[in-house]
């Protein structure tokens, strides 16, 4: 028991101390670039999509 005492003392003191956090500013900014990435990559699988179902649509409307 003592082992998993230690071990969560441990860690709370590598938590408080030694983890580098982010400020509010850094924290914004990190958050609109993983916004914007986000909307960069739904824009582009979409139009994707779009081109292909367009695609085998008028492909199969072929035969």
């Amino acid at each position: 028991m003592s082992k998993v005492t230690t071990y969560i003392n441990e860690t709370v003191e590598e938590m408080r101390d030694r983890v580098s956090w982010p400020t509010y500013s850094e924290l914004q900014r990190s958050s609109v670039l993983v916004l914007i990435g986000s909307l960069i990559f739904a824009l582009v699988v979409g139009a994707m999509d779009f081109v292909f179902d367009s695609g085998l649509t008028w492909f199969y409307n072929q035969f």
